[in-house]
């Protein structure tokens, strides 16, 4: 078996490295433009994890036989990526897209600041606190939704624009603290440490909000001289009932209700399809290819990261509280940081001050890469056709991301 997890490792490390060079590839499909269909799709930054966890499956099926290999693979929990696909398309819906978009406006245009400049800010700021409530890749996908026309645009400067996704994924992945069920590290460990919701309300949530909140007012600022007005809505597009929009909401409601529970939340998932299909003239083209990348893209990260807790799990065992801290930091960078919190979780005997400093540490550094939270696959997919060549920099994004993320750290470590 160990033979297979050494293997395990070096395919994720190799699969670590295709995120960071998917942007070359893209590149390379303009140069070569005989094989840019091969380069096209290995710039996919949501193609990497599934890909290389087939390789594995197949490297497996030869080492140890296809019977381990299907046995391994039917073995892995895919409930996150399943969700994370469902959550997708039904927010991005345009009842629910519009109804968000009309709340953000309303509140928006109660202020005293330009319009686009209160929206950018109510995109990175009150969006993702709505994450705590409506569940992290909702608030991901509402938030790049509105985002997108208003900030990711030609007109921004592309420093400007890595900033502001570093500034989003850091603050969806604190912004989902302030309660027990939303954010996917918390959920992995609420039940085993006994955290509800009032518990990190008082650990944790106050003090994602102070840093959300000037992670946010930063990033504003950066660009308040190039920002855009968003386009006006149609007519068309306007009308949508009240009944329409109230449907879509209770099924919304009900996913992530049933959260844990795929077999019914996708049933739910299977009315609203049904639903939106008998009142399509409310619809706009659901976003079933850009969830179905990013699902793919979690269910080969499950796949891949099933068989690092080798070095893993004994690797944060080690660690005193503080360096914890900064390792949990780190190690999000390269890892899930749900996979990482669960793995902490298996360790018996953990001190309350250790426990509190791996999950701070997890979601504060859940904005460095593209694999360090859930949802940020989702706001990759949703936001990319807003950068050059249609791709994101992983270390754009990791440049764009380190400011907030220290903001987020000192905002658990010192308050």
């Amino acid at each position: 078996m160990f033979s297979i997890e050494y293997l395990a490792a070096g395919i994720f490390a190799i699969a670590l490295l295709h995120t960071f060079l998917a942007k070359q590839f893209e590149r390379l499909s303009h140069r070569y433009p005989r094989h840019a269909g091969v380069f096209h799709l290995l710039g996919e930054v949501e193609i990497v994890f599934g890909f290389w966890a087939m390789v594995l499956i197949a490297v497996m099926a030869l080492a140890s036989g296809p019977a381990q290999a299907v046995d391994y693979a039917e073995s892995r929990n895919y409930t996150e990526p399943l969700f994370v696909f469902v959550v997708m398309v039904m927010a991005a819906s345009r009842p629910i897209v519009l109804t968000v978009q009309r709340l953000l406006a309303a509140m928006a245009g109660a202020t005293p600041l330009p319009v686009a400049l209160s929206l950018a800010w109510l995109g990175l700021a009150a969006v993702p606190l709505m994450g705590s409530l409506i569940t992290e890749p909702a608030a991901m996908t509402i938030a790049a939704l509105t985002l997108a026309p208003l900030v990711f645009t030609q007109q921004m400067p592309t420093r400007i624009k890595y900033l502001a996704l570093g500034v989003l994924f850091v603050n969806i992945s604190i912004g989902g603290t302030l309660t027990s069920y939303a954010a996917p590290p918390v959920l992995m460990v609420a039940a085993t440490w006994g955290w509800d919701s009032a518990f990190m309300l008082s650990q944790f949530g106050w003090k994602a909000v102070i840093a959300v909140l000037i992670n946010a007012s930063i990033a504003t600022w950066f660009m308040r001289r190039h920002l855009v007005d968003m386009p006006q809505t149609t007519q068309a597009q306007a009308r949508v009932p009240f009944g329409v929009v109230a449907v879509h909401a209770a099924l919304l409601a009900a996913v992530v209700v049933l959260a844990h529970h795929p077999v019914l939340f996708l049933a739910v998932f299977l009315m609203f399809l049904g639903y939106t299909h008998a009142y399509a003239q409310y619809q706009s083209p659901l976003i079933l290819k850009e969830a179905l990348l990013v699902g793919f893209f979690l269910a080969g990260l499950v796949v891949l990261g099933g068989l690092q807790s080798w070095w893993l799990q004994p690797l944060v065992a080690s660690m005193s509280p503080l360096v914890l801290f900064f390792g949990a930091l780190g190690l999000t960078a390269i890892t899930d940081n749900a996979a990482l919190t669960y793995l902490g979780s298996q360790i018996e005997g953990m001190s309350d001050a250790a426990k509190y400093m791996l999950m701070a540490g997890a979601v504060a550094g859940g904005g460095l890469t593209v694999i360090a939270n859930a949802p940020n696959p989702a706001g990759v997919a949703l936001l990319k056709q807003g950068f050059s060549n249609a791709s994101i920099s992983i270390g754009g994004l990791l440049l764009g991301a380190l400011l907030p993320t220290a903001i987020a750290a000192l905002a658990f470590l010192c308050l």
